[in-house]
């Protein structure tokens, strides 16, 4: 079984993970007549239109109306439906998370909330429209389950898991073709996390567009003689609390990266395991407590610090620390 395909080809396959959400809901659709989709005005951006052309008796135009699309949603739920909320995660659950914590999280109501156009590769459309906080907004929700799929493959899976899941989940997704890296076999469960690469010197912990990065910036670090893990966390939470220890136990240095801010996302949940559990150097690779702009991906990753030079220079960072006893970093 092949967990990834070849990684580093120059003809690597690129999708946008949202289109593995569209597939995933026409799939849904047709295996289940409670499947909906909800859509905030935003069926082609968020890959519904499909869907909403092949069972409009089960697909509702909310338009710019998202906090009545969430009180829909969990109408539909109580009554048997398996509503999927589709919208920008800026709007959804940017606008409507007062009715995502009382109408779906608190009432523990089966709504599906899907995000799109995650992170700094939204590029031209800007800081308003750049969801860099929906991590930290969501996984603080009681009741609430939290996903960030590497690719469109993966997307796809944990789409499909959503929808088996009794309870809110939200899963966040990208606009712009990213990596297409994992196969059809590679395993995806909510709650578990997924070793792509072995290694002894220390480990980077990665969720969404940054796995694909993470694992480039492992293959460099190998050229300069260092053994480092690449862990796949497309589950936020619940999160896979035994592999984040056994990371911190094998190795004793730890890299989280993330296109979301480093506040609240990935990078905090994996520090809450270390220190209830195995406290180790951490370093966070995310966007340092700022807005996005308009530009081009590439330029964006560059300026706010998300790239494989990023993340080299921060494993390389951990490691230091861990060398040196873990002490108390030094204010920057």
């Amino acid at each position: 079984m092949h967990l990834v395909e070849s990684l580093f080809s120059k003809d690597i396959k690129k999708a946008a993970t949202r289109d593995g959400y569209g597939e995933a809901v026409m799939e849904l659709g047709e295996a289940d007549p409670n499947v909906m989709v909800l859509s905030g005005d935003l069926t082609e951006s968020t890959r519904t239109l499909k869907f909403s052309k092949k069972f409009p008796e089960r697909y509702v135009e909310a338009g710019v109306a998202e906090q009545n699309m969430a009180g829909m949603a969990a109408g539909l739920a109580f009554e048997g439906k398996i509503p999927f909320v589709s919208s920008f995660a800026v709007f959804s659950p940017g606008r409507n998370w007062d009715q995502i914590r009382v109408s779906i999280c608190y009432s523990k109501a089966n709504v599906k909330i899907a995000g799109s156009h995650t992170g700094l590769i939204t590029g031209g459309d800007g800081a308003t429209h750049q969801a860099l906080e929906d991590i930290a907004m969501t996984r603080c929700l009681p009741n609430m389950v939290v996903l960030a799929p590497c690719d469109s493959i993966e997307t796809k899976k944990a789409t499909i898991a959503a929808a088996k899941h009794q309870g809110p989940v939200y899963i966040r997704f990208a606009r712009d073709k990213t990596p297409v890296f994992t196969t059809p076999e590679t395993p995806f469960e909510i709650g578990k996390a997924l070793v792509l690469r072995n290694g002894e010197d220390a480990s980077i912990i990665a969720c969404g567009t940054m796995v694909y990065p993470a694992l480039q910036a492992s293959e460099e670090l190998s050229k300069e003689g260092f053994s480092v893990r690449v862990v796949n966390n497309p589950s936020i939470k619940p999160i896979d609390v035994d592999t984040i220890v056994a990371c911190a136990r094998d190795t004793g240095a730890i890299v989280t990266a993330e296109e979301h801010q480093i506040y609240g996302g990935l990078g905090g949940a994996v520090a809450e395991v270390l220190t209830t559990n195995r406290p180790v150097p951490q370093e966070i690779v995310g966007v340092m407590d700022t807005f996005g702009e308009s530009g081009e991906p590439k330029e964006l990753l560059q300026k706010y610090g998300l790239t494989v030079e990023h993340i080299v220079s921060a494993v390389k960072k951990a490691i230091e620390r861990k060398a040196e006893g873990f002490g108390v970093r030094k204010a920057v």
